[in-house]
Formats: structure tokens, C-alpha cells, sequence
């Protein structure tokens, strides 16, 4: 039975706790997995026969497949082991996060480099004052 997560209002957040670690992960070692030039070699040769060879739930190893980063995280994993599968995809950390929210790296390094997210519609419910 999951706690009392007041975090869990927190719009377009998921935080990766002691729940996401426990649901992703044999998602979250897979990534981890390709830190190893075999078994990126392996991966990217047949990637479902990579992913079947993990206790993976199907929508895990559909959101690696579909590269749906926002999906792998709904699914337990959490970004810096995430990062392994975008480095595999010779993506970097921008090209990937730029993904995550529908922006250009381009345009999400602008966004960035203009303060970030605006805070408008992203804290909790309630928390105007």
C-alpha cells in the first residue's frame, strides 16, 4: 500500500522514489547493462531479443522500443539510467530531454538557457497563495 505522497500533485513530476525504484527496476538494469560495449553491440543488433532476455513488463520494453523516454519513466525508470539508452542512440542528455518535452534540442537548450520551465501551472495544487 503506497503512503501519503502529497509530491504526487506536483503537474508533469513524477519523482522517483523507494515505488519507482521497486517498479523499474529490472528496466533501470537493463540500461545499465549497456554500459558495456557487448552488450550495446547486442542491443542494437536485435533489440527485442535484448529486451526479451530481461524480466521487463511488455510496456517497459515498448516504451525502449518506441524510445518513449516519458513512458519509461511512468514505467519505474528513472533518467540517469535512461541517459544510457539515448547514449547507446548516440542522443545526448539535451536531444533527449528535448524529447521528453515535445521541443527541438534547440529550442528545449533556449528554454534553458532562458531560466527554464515557467512556474505557472507546475507546483502543487493549492500551493498559490
Amino acid at each position: 500500500m503506497a503512503l501519503d505522497k502529497p509530491y504526487k500533485d506536483i503537474p508533469g513530476t513524477t519523482i522517483f522514489d523507494a515505488e519507482q525504484s521497486r517498479k523499474g527496476y529490472h528496466l533501470n538494469q537493463f540500461c545499465m547493462s549497456l554500459m558495456q560495449a557487448a552488450n550495446r553491440a547486442r542491443f542494437k543488433a536485435d533489440e527485442r531479443a535484448y529486451l526479451d532476455e530481461w524480466p521487463m513488463t511488455e510496456e517497459q520494453k515498448q516504451a525502449v522500443l518506441a524510445r518513449d523516454l516519458n513512458r519509461c519513466i511512468a514505467a519505474g525508470g528513472n533518467i540517469y539510467f535512461l541517459a544510457k539508452i539515448g547514449a547507446t542512440d548516440g542522443k545526448s542528455f539535451q536531444q533527449m530531454a528535448g524529447s521528453m518535452t515535445g521541443l527541438s534540442e534547440e529550442q528545449y537548450r533556449q528554454m534553458m538557457l532562458a531560466g527554464g520551465r515557467p512556474i505557472e501551472g507546475n507546483r502543487f495544487v493549492g500551493e498559490d497563495r
